[in-house]
């Protein structure tokens, strides 16, 4: 069931960024209508259930209509430079072993296709932290970093907590409030962990920054 939901990428730009979301609704066949629904106006480029069945919806060349507002690295329109990848999650319970594995295989596949980099996997909520949670804290990025599917930071020393959203924002993370940035941030790096932004927060976000920052030598691509 392909969806009609789609147009031409701005600009003609090749994707560069992968976005992963979970679909919040009761089952996959329901997301599956929705996303394929012409009046709902919103689709992915894929699909993935909890059994681990992957469906394409929209051609990873067109442009779908998977992340609304937002910015990553300092870009809007996130729809066209990126494929989004929905998994079949409400978001209140964990992401099933053969969900995970199908995942794994599809990001491979598509960071080759379009040399993306790991850096450039990202979730839903790292772009739009003021209005999007997925794929939550239940979500396991570090898993995918093992594999060299996403990035994971190790913090640097004696950073001060108010450096936080300066570094955050060298990552790739919008320029809105700390608190807003930091949420989504923990819930990446830090699922669990709640309170005010701390050094700790800082020096992971340092890390990437310094690694992948949008001046960084590793973040060309």
């Amino acid at each position: 069931m392909p969806s009609p939901n789609f147009g031409a990428r701005r600009g003609g730009l090749p994707p560069s960024l992968i976005v992963i979301h979970y679909t919040a609704m009761e089952s996959c066949a329901a997301a599956r209508a929705r996303l394929c629904d012409p009046q709902a106006e919103v689709s992915a480029h894929w699909l993935i259930s909890r059994d681990g069945a992957a469906e394409a919806l929209v051609d990873e060349a067109e442009r779908a209509w998977h992340a609304g507002a937002g910015t990553w690295a300092g870009r809007s329109d996130v729809n066209s430079q990126s494929i989004g990848i929905e998994l079949d999650n409400r978001g209140t319970h964990p992401f099933s072993a053969p969900q995970m594995a199908a995942l794994e295989d599809l990001l491979a596949g598509i960071m080759e296709r379009w040399s993306i980099p790991p850096h450039r996997v990202i979730g839903h909520s790292d772009m739009a932290p003021d209005r999007k949670s997925d794929p939550g804290p239940r979500f396991d990025w570090r898993r995918l970093a093992r594999q060299g599917l996403s990035v994971w930071p190790e913090p640097d020393k004696a950073v001060p907590a108010q450096d936080f959203l300066e570094h955050a924002c060298r990552f790739g993370y919008p320029r809105l409030s700390p608190d807003l940035v930091c949420r989504a941030f923990r819930w990446r790096f830090r699922p669990g962990v709640t309170g005010p932004v701390t050094g700790t927060d800082a020096g992971m976000a340092a890390d990437l920054a310094r690694r992948f920052g949008v001046d960084a030598p590793d973040a060309e691509a």
